[in-house]
């Protein structure tokens, strides 16, 4: 089976071709912008045309889409994420190959859950943010495109590899900051929210089933079980052998808190939150200090409440069901927070 890969140095990317390659029945090509891809080619930029010839060329049997931004304003998000999924679905359409698309999505499509809820593909999508209106809007060119294709829909990301800027990755250099320097006690802000965390290795194994089965639709791929920031800093402070005090500075929703780590006088414009998101204004600008409702700075203790308190558009909780995932994928979360956790310590403990 001929599978091309596009994007696959990213972070799920690259554990999804080490799974690929594993599978001797499979004959692999990657796609990306990067000089180590086998193709090079720029979705945001390149045109449905050219990406067809080689499509034609290659005549993949399945095409597998992990690239896109993470990072980044408005403008970011809809170039790499929505019209470089556009380039995905027209060229296809154009080739004669037949492939089969597997486009991997994001649990920030379906914006704030009700606490104590499992959020079930059929949910009604409402993305708090940029970035999962982006990928949200990438589903949708997938899904009426006509093509043989499905969006698995990837929960909270962990295990090696996991980016610095990610929640766990963020708890992980705070916690390695404090060790090398020998601090008793660690605060830490931004631990309220309740995510769904699944080991990236997880993901790669869904990849892989969904481009062997018959599958449509959205697809969830999450751990079936939310847990909170809190409980995961806990986690990894047994793990890493951290014997200090977690001081937690969460306040409540909507309040203004420091991101893990962080001084609270960092711009707005570059702030990486607890959640592991960037934050900025409407038009990118920096804003050291908080905004009122009509653009006027507000006073310290008159800060105007956000719509959505928690960077990433998803709010206090997210929990994915999976069932769908078990009946139709025949897929199975395997490793354990904890495990993930540990793995995100190595990488850490290794700059120490």
């Amino acid at each position: 089976m001929r599978v091309l890969l596009i994007g696959a140095n990213g972070y799920i990317g690259r554990f999804v071709a080490e799974r690929l390659l594993a599978d001797p029945a499979v004959q692999l090509t990657a796609l990306g912008r990067g000089d180590d891809a086998d193709v090079r080619f720029d979705l945001a930029s390149g045109s449905p045309g050219a990406l067809t010839r080689f499509l034609d060329a290659v005549h993949p049997g399945v095409v597998v889409n992990c690239a896109g931004a993470t990072r980044g304003g408005a403008r970011d998000f809809t170039r790499h994420n929505t019209v470089a999924v556009a380039t995905v679905c027209e060229a296809l359409r154009r080739s004669g190959c037949g492939a089969r698309l597997v486009q991997v999505g994001c649990s920030a499509e379906y914006g704030p859950s009700q606490p104590g809820s499992s959020t079930a593909e059929d949910a009604v999508p409402r993305p708090g943010g940029p970035y999962g209106v982006s990928k949200l809007a990438a589903t949708e060119l997938v899904l009426g495109s006509g093509l043989d294709a499905v969006v698995l829909r990837v929960f909270s990301p962990a295990g090696p590899g996991t980016p610095a800027g990610s929640p766990l990755g963020r708890l992980a250099e705070a916690m390695r900051r404090a060790m090398q320097s020998g601090d008793g006690e660690l605060r830490l802000g931004g631990l309220g929210a309740q995510r769904d965390f699944i080991d990236v290795r997880d993901v790669a194994r869904a990849v892989h089933a969904a481009s062997l089965s018959a599958a449509q639709g959205v697809i969830n791929i999450g751990s079936g079980r939310a847990v909170r920031l809190r409980d995961a800093a806990a986690t990894l402070a047994r793990v890493a052998g951290y014997g200090g005090a977690l001081h937690e500075l969460d306040g409540p929703p909507g309040a203004l808190r420091p991101a893990i780590g962080h001084p609270r006088t960092e711009s707005v414009g570059h702030r990486v939150d607890a959640l592991g998101h960037h934050r900025a204004d409407a038009l990118g600008h920096h804003r050291p200090e908080p905004l009122g409702h009509r653009g006027e700075r507000a006073d310290a203790e008159h800060v105007a409440p956000v719509a959505y308190p928690y960077p990433d558009g998803c709010g206090s909780w997210q929990q994915a069901d999976v069932r769908t995932a078990r009946d139709r994928l025949g897929w199975r979360p395997r490793i354990a927070l904890e495990e993930s956790l540990a793995d995100i310590w190595m990488e850490a403990a290794c700059r120490i």
